[in-house]
């Protein structure tokens, strides 16, 4: 039973180092997290930079095709059709400028619907 009343008597020894060799290990660890926090820091603004300049062209791009529209709509309220618009009602689509309106989408349903619905 001593032998057990000295094990019992020192649990402040267990798992601890030695004081000197902790706190040079305690602070290269603490550098190198904080080099690391660094290197994680500026790829995600790289990231979020990248997600703001697509945003970005993607609202100029949707800025055009509405003014586009707009000018559709204007022609159309002084009696003209503008060509465009006539090459979609004959059904000659091949003459069509790229739009938004001929982009995939992811479901595969939607597409088949508002194409059926365009045809009847």
């Amino acid at each position: 039973t001593d032998d057990m009343a000295g094990k019992v008597k020192k649990p402040g020894k267990r798992g601890r180092k030695p004081a000197k060799i902790d706190l040079k290990a305690k602070l290269e660890r603490s550098r190198q997290s904080a080099r690391e926090c660094r290197a994680r820091k500026k790829l995600r603004y790289q990231y979020l930079e990248e997600l703001v300049s697509s945003k970005e062209r993607a609202i100029c791009a949707l800025r055009e095709e509405l003014e586009m529209y707009k000018q559709w709509c204007s022609a159309m309220d002084q009696g003209k059709i503008p060509s465009e618009i006539k090459a979609l009602l004959t059904g000659d689509e091949q003459k069509m400028p790229p739009s938004g309106g001929n982009k995939t989408s992811k479901n595969s349903k939607n597409n088949n619907i508002s194409s059926s619905n365009g045809q009847s």
